[in-house]
């Protein structure tokens, strides 16, 4: 998504919020003042902004689970928490959830490039690095159940750390996900679960992959860049769900290590949260209320903890 894009989308979205959209943009002052973060870490001798959920059921005696959902581009923490609603999951399931910050103007995460010849996406896979061990300081974290989760350029940067942070991930999910980090530079230490969900009618990244108009990136084809995906899983099986009349699932199964992969395709989805809070239609597409992606993605990861640990 280029600049000019994505200034018109944070300025309809400022609108949303009850912010003027006549405000000018001049820069991550604005963004600040109007993101609610609340926490803030040094990492890679920067500052860098989060912002996080803590239910008020979180009880320090039980190890708790950690996921972090990760906005996309020209997005920011409080409109992912506002549209993905993990809030109000974490309040029944008792978890503990966090909304990482971007970088640079609009906000992004680097999840293109490797880490050994990428300084920023290293800088990136460090901030979650930092965060973790902020959080398992602070909170009791359990070491096996800590998540990544997003939307678009935010779901890039979830496959990215479950390539170079598969000791510490426990499985990813993503919605709209922008798979631009490399295979080949994809060094796990274990086959990580992945749940994805994505639109037919994505047009900012189409599900059938090329250059969209806004995107720089190639982007491969969603279903074939999932049955790689599963097949570096090690999955032997796979089975086709009609969900409901707009949706249908592809679940990849005996996979190694309990390393489970899913699809679901959305009929009449755009590039948004399904069953989340919509952001506008004629930017975005349809946001169906046909399935919970939230839910699902939970659901998902309750049943995939972090289990072989020789590394």
């Amino acid at each position: 998504m280029n600049i000019i894009t994505g200034r018109k989308i944070f300025k309809v979205v400022l609108t949303i919020l009850g912010v003027s959209a006549a405000i000018p943009i001049t820069g991550i002052a604005l963004f600040e003042a109007v993101n609610r973060t609340n926490g803030k870490i040094i990492s890679s001798g920067e500052i860098r902004r989060y912002l996080i959920h803590v239910p008020a059921s979180y009880d320090p005696a039980k190890p708790t689970p950690l996921v972090f959902n990760i906005h996309g581009f020209a997005q920011w923490p409080a409109n992912q928490q506002h549209i993905s609603k993990w809030n109000d999951l974490a309040n029944e399931e008792g978890f503990i959830v966090v909304y990482p910050m971007g970088t640079q103007f609009p906000l992004r995460w680097n999840s293109h490039l490797p880490i050994d010849i990428s300084p920023e996406t290293q800088k990136d896979v460090t901030f979650f690095v930092d965060m973790i061990e902020k959080f398992s300081g602070e909170y009791n974290i359990d070491p096996d159940r800590i998540y990544a989760s997003g939307l678009s350029n935010g779901g890039g940067m979830a496959f990215a750390l479950s390539c170079t942070l598969s000791n510490r991930i426990a499985a990813i999910g993503t919605v709209a996900g922008a798979y631009t980090y490399p295979w080949e530079a994809c060094m796990r230490h274990r086959p990580v679960p992945l749940i994805a969900f994505h639109g037919l009618e994505d047009q900012i990244v189409p599900y059938y992959g090329g250059y969209a108009k806004s995107i720089s990136f190639h982007l491969p084809p969603v279903p074939d860049w999932i049955a790689e995906y599963a097949q570096r899983n090690g999955c032997t099986g796979e089975h086709l769900f009609h969900i409901n009349d707009e949706v249908k699932s592809i679940q990849y199964f005996y996979c190694e290590q309990n390393s489970d992969v899913i699809l679901y395709t959305i009929k009449n989805g755009g590039h948004s949260w399904p069953g989340g809070n919509p952001l506008p239609k004629f930017i975005v597409g349809n946001t169906s209320q046909d399935i919970d992606a939230t839910r699902l993605m939970w659901e998902f990861f309750k049943a995939h903890p972090r289990k072989n640990k020789n590394f």
